[in-house]
């Protein structure tokens, strides 16, 4: 008989975020993966479905530097941000689809929390920085083996728009699908009476995906977020305490991974 009870979310823990070796490692992902693997050992006959993402880009991308050059031709380095006055005063210019990367900054920028950051080469498609971490993999491997069946599901496909939250990208096109609302994810995860959701990092992908399930009628509830099973990029911690400070007062939780025994 199938259960609906506890579903676990599980964000991009790929190894270009979760190893040291990373393109875009995320400090303390290792111990989060330990936690992690360790909270799956411990409940894993009480876990009735898994949902695993994963960040998937192109090289030339608008979050990554080849997109992006400067009157001399330089390239961004990573962790530069660029706005719309940036590209207003020639600071920085797209090198690919113009009107469409202008759109792109200018609509993030009017969102407010997030503004549009250049990020080192990561996961990207067919690389090793991609996979799913290995501690981690094994033990969903584990868990599967009895007759279960895991769910992955791939986002940020589309190198015009950036994916932090796993609902839809930032900021939606119109003419590419996989962007826009997944509501087949939505109906998966509406079925479950509890998410206890992980992954990296908590000050993006994890933020914008929590930010996201706060629009959906109910959702927010049966969130359960195992806060040292994610880590922010350093610097970047600010921008995503709102986010999780509205999910807390509408009735999201926060536990710890030992502290967790599912029924």
């Amino acid at each position: 008989m199938n259960r609906f009870k506890n579903l676990l979310l599980i964000v991009d823990m790929q190894n270009d975020f979760c190893r040291s070796d990373g393109a875009l490692y995320v400090r303390g992902a290792e111990g989060d993966v330990k936690r992690l693997v360790k909270f799956m050992e411990m409940n894993r006959d009480k876990i009735d479905h898994i949902v695993l993402t994963m960040d998937h880009h192109q090289v030339v991308d608008i979050s990554h530097p080849v997109f992006w050059a400067d009157q001399n031709g330089n390239h961004p380095s990573p962790f530069t941000e660029i706005s719309p006055d940036d590209i207003q005063e020639k600071k920085w210019q797209p090198l690919f689809h113009y009107r469409e990367a202008i759109g792109y900054v200018e609509a993030l920028s009017e969102q407010g929390e997030f503004p549009h950051i250049i990020w080192p080469e990561h996961c990207i498609a067919g690389s090793e920085g991609a996979a799913i971490t290995n501690a981690l993999m094994e033990q969903i491997m584990n868990w599967a083996r009895p007759g279960r069946y895991y769910e992955l599901v791939m986002k940020g496909t589309n190198p015009l728009t950036e994916h932090f939250g796993i609902l839809r990208a930032n900021i939606p096109i119109r003419s590419d699908p996989k962007t826009m609302l997944n509501m087949n994810l939505v109906n998966t995860l509406k079925k479950y009476e509890n998410i206890f959701i992980a992954g990296e990092a908590r000050s993006h992908c994890v933020a914008n995906t929590v930010k996201q399930m706060l629009e959906i009628t109910e959702m927010v509830k049966k969130l359960i977020i195992i806060w040292d099973t994610m880590s922010d990029v350093p610097g970047f911690e600010k921008p995503s305490l709102p986010i999780y400070q509205r999910a807390f007062r509408q009735g999201a939780n926060r536990q710890y991974a030992a502290e967790i025994q599912l029924s």
